[in-house]
């Protein structure tokens, strides 16, 4: 990263990628890219622009002169095109920066996705709510209740005046304000946003998928400060349930033996699609999600055996599709240990884990990282 001190002509007004804020600073790499000072540029840098750099390139260079309307149009579909993958790929990333607890630098990268999101679908468009939502929830990340309020009373406003807005947008709109009233010590309002949460999310996509599982999971940790221990085990025992499927179904796709398609063409692509698995954000949840669980179950002074080895097993099996296969042989241990202290007649799932540690067994090793 490297610094390229500008001199602007007059009439050249260039702003700040953060703060809109008259520009001193180039991005060297791109030089489409300008900063108040090096501050802002750092923070940008490891937020996302690092990861989009020359990405940007084609999106700010001055755009040619062509002399037919079906070169125009193809050039803005191009563009057009470009964006959205921007717009994905931004949000992704500060979904996941939120996860990881990295507040601040999500804020950047949410305010990128916002922005080609104001100019492929206009101000007022649903398509801006994701953005607002990943700004309002680094808010509350960093303390700072009353700006989150402002980014989530603005997704609320566009989520009420859409009619067709999907159920998937207001689950993470009651997940967000379900935190925001957590924060603030309003439990009860919390316990309330994240049931609406949960149901909407239930809705789109089903009580037992694991974009519903945040919800459960959440709720738990309102019940859990609540010195609810009954109510947040339960919730927390079917957080672990929803990941423990869903990991089990793509170990199983990863596992068997690969099917030789005849021909070429669709039929392949088909095969390759139907494995799935979970992007970058995904990956971080369930690392958040799973490790805090284990954590409280492991610190309890009463253990429950049987819901310790489901979590190791849980994330065994998580770290095992993240191939960092000293963590899974670690929580393979682990999970093999609780289980054969369970009492008798309740070590169902040791058959699987034993599966699963010889596996490992046999795996070569794989380094990296997944903090």
């Amino acid at each position: 990263m490297t610094l390229n001190p500008l001199a602007n002509p007059k009439g050249v007004s260039l702003l700040c990628e953060l703060c809109q804020k008259p520009a001193f600073i180039q991005c060297t790499k791109c030089r489409v890219t300008y900063y108040c000072g090096v501050e802002h540029q750092k923070a940008d840098w490891m937020g996302i622009h690092e990861k989009i750099c020359q990405m940007l390139i084609p999106l700010r260079v001055p755009e040619p002169f062509l002399s037919s309307d079906d070169e125009r149009q193809h050039r803005h579909q191009q563009m057009t095109h470009r964006k959205k993958r921007m717009i994905e790929l931004t949000r992704t990333t500060g979904q996941k920066l939120l996860f990881e607890g990295h507040h601040e630098q999500a804020v950047p990268a949410a305010m990128q996705s916002l922005r080609f999101s104001i100019d492929v679908y206009g101000l007022s468009s649903i398509e801006l709510v994701p953005s607002y939502l990943i700004l309002g929830e680094a808010s509350i990340g960093l303390g700072r209740l009353q700006q989150a309020e402002e980014y989530l009373a603005q997704a609320e406003w566009t989520v009420l005046k859409t009619p067709e807005c999907s159920s998937a947008i207001k689950s993470k709109l009651y997940r967000n304000l379900g935190l925001l009233f957590a924060a603030k010590g309003n439990y009860d309002e919390a316990r309330h946003q994240l049931a609406n949460d949960i149901y909407y999310a239930s809705e789109e996509f089903g009580p037992h998928d694991i974009h519903t599982a945040g919800g459960y999971f959440h709720m738990a940790n309102v019940f859990f400060r609540m010195n609810r221990m009954d109510v947040a085990d339960s919730l927390y025992t079917e957080v672990t349930n929803i990941w423990h499927q869903h990991l089990s179904q793509l170990i199983r796709w990863r596992l068997k033996t690969p099917a030789t398609p005849s021909g070429i063409g669709p039929a392949v692509e088909g095969v390759q699609e139907e494995e799935g698995g979970l992007d970058e954000a995904q990956e971080a949840e369930a690392i958040q999600v799973l490790n805090s669980i284990h954590d409280m179950r492991e610190q309890l002074a009463h253990q429950n055996p049987l819901g310790l080895a489901n979590i190791c097993h849980t994330l065994t099996m998580l770290y095992y599709l993240l191939n960092d296969m000293d963590k899974a042989r670690e929580f393979s241990r682990k999970a093999l240990l609780s289980s054969e202290t369970a009492p008798p007649g309740e070590d169902g799932s040791l058959t699987t884990i034993s599966e699963l540690a010889k596996v490992l067994d046999v795996h070569p090793e794989t380094a990296t990282t997944t903090s």
